[in-house]
Order: C-alpha cells, then sequence, then structure tokens
C-alpha cells in the first residue's frame, strides 16, 4: 500500500485521497451556498468517526485522516452506506511524523478554509510514570498534543481570515485530574488542556470559538474486550452529539469545556 506522502522533487504528494460524490474541492454547492468544511482528525473508528459522521449527517463537507488507509476505507463505507449523497475526504496521515501532519493541512487548506476543526488524534497507552515504557511520553506527547498544536497553527490564519470557525479538542477526564495509571498519557491531555484554555483565550476576538471535549470512559478501542452489556460506558455518539449541539450555537454564545461522564461515574 503506498504511503500518504512520497518525495517528488523536493515535494511532499499525496498518494491516497479518496473523494466520495466529487469531495469538498469539486461537489461543494447546495441549494446555492457553499458547503462548510469540518476537518476530523483520528477519524477512522472510536469517537473520531462517530463525530465525522454526524458532520455529514449536518450537510457538512468533511475531510477524515487517519494512519491506515484500510481502517478508513471501512469508515468510509460505514458512512456512505447511510448518508450516500455524503461529501467525504479521507487522507492518510501517521501523525507520530510531523512532515505527514503537515502535508495533511496543507491538503485540508487547498479544499478551502475549514468551518470546523476536531483534533481528536490521538493514543492511548497506560502506565505510571515511574515504571512505563521508555518513549511512553514522547510518543502520546507528539499524537495527543503536538500534532494538534501544529496543525491548528497551521489552519489558523485561513480561519482567522474568515473571522469565523469552531476548534474542537478532543481531550480526556485524564487531563482534568490524575488517575491510576494515567503516567504519560494524563501529562499529555494535560498539556493538551492548557493549549485549549490558551487559545480559547487568544482567539475570543477573532470570531472562532475553542471548546475543549473531557470524556470520561467511552466504548472504543481503548475498551477493548469489556464487557459494556450493562451499558456501565459510554457511546462514541454521545460524544457526537455534545460537539455537534455546540457547534449549533448562536455567533455570541460559546461552550468552553464539556465534560461528559459515565452516569455511574468513571471506572
Amino acid at each position: 500500500m503506498l504511503g500518504p506522502i512520497e518525495m517528488i522533487d523536493g515535494e511532499f504528494q499525496v498518494t491516497k485521497i479518496f473523494s466520495a460524490k466529487g469531495g469538498c474541492t469539486k461537489n461543494i454547492h447546495m441549494k446555492n451556498a457553499v458547503k462548510p468544511i469540518a476537518i476530523v482528525t483520528g477519524a477512522s473508528k472510536g469517537i473520531g468517526l462517530a463525530i465525522a459522521a454526524a458532520f455529514v449527517a449536518e450537510g457538512y463537507c468533511v475531510i477524515i485522516c487517519s494512519r491506515n488507509m484500510l481502517h478508513l476505507e471501512e469508515a468510509k463505507n460505514s458512512i456512505i452506506n447511510k448518508y450516500p449523497l455524503a461529501d467525504l475526504q479521507l487522507f492518510v496521515a501517521n501523525f507520530e511524523n510531523p512532515i505527514e501532519v503537515q502535508a495533511f493541512g496543507n491538503f485540508c487548506l487547498q479544499q478551502g478554509s475549514p468551518a470546523i476543526l476536531v483534533n481528536n488524534a490521538g493514543i492511548y497507552l497506560p502506565g505510571n510514570i515511574q515504571d512505563e515504557a521508555e518513549g511512553n511520553l514522547e510518543l502520546m506527547m507528539q499524537l495527543n498534543f503536538f500534532s494538534t498544536y501544529h496543525l491548528t497553527r497551521q489552519l489558523l490564519p485561513s480561519m482567522m481570515a474568515n473571522k469565523q470557525g469552531h476548534i474542537f479538542n478532543i481531550s480526556s477526564v485524564a487531563g482534568l485530574s490524575a488517575y491510576p495509571g494515567g503516567g504519560s498519557y494524563s501529562i499529555s491531555k494535560f498539556a493538551l488542556t492548557g493549549f485549549n484554555k490558551n487559545l480559547r483565550f487568544e482567539l475570543k476576538d477573532s470570531g472562532i470559538k475553542v471548546t475543549g471535549i473531557f470524556p470520561g470512559a467511552v466504548m472504543t478501542d481503548s475498551w477493548k474486550g469489556f464487557d459494556n452489556s450493562n451499558n456501565r460506558i459510554m457511546e462514541a455518539g454521545d460524544i457526537a452529539a455534545m460537539v455537534i449541539a455546540a457547534s449549533k450555537l448562536s455567533a455570541q454564545a460559546t461552550v468552553e469545556d464539556i465534560v461528559v461522564r459515565p452516569q455511574l461515574g468513571d471506572l
């Protein structure tokens, strides 16, 4: 399988893109209005996939990325099966590599200025600071924080020029308080929480909204193998519903933080 980018004459070129129904570049008109663009990172599964599908349902042209083309194709099929007329684009990018983060950002800007940016890409590796595997901190800081920081900075000038947009940063309750086995994951999410708060403060006069999402346990791959037959933990759709609700407020209203926990509390 081809990688997401390759070097050609000193420039990085996209090698794996899928556009459903023409994608954002060609099929962006509906009732004489330009479709807004929503970007969702880490959207091949779980929370990201649920959020991407929700914005498709709202009439957005949605750009999603993940490191695995097979998983992206599966995500595409699940969305298209439910919304056959979806405007959807896929991009393979491994956010461990800053160059691929930049390539994804460049691709997004080629489609137009985003109305929605959902920074969801990340990874959870359990462990305690004192004994977790060497390299856990660096990996999770790159995936859970640095990729979000750099992608957002790359897209912000376009959004600021339009004086509108909404940035959602998917953090975790682990970014609000420490917990057993949190280790470097919690550290990376605390960094994301700080980023979210500072970004909100900086952009409050720009017309761009910033919202931090802090989910508790959600039935995703992080909980693979967990018996949720008694509905102990939340569904990815619960988080997507909150994101969509926050995106629909008037221009003069912003939800700064959304904390969503299972009804019975954290595990």
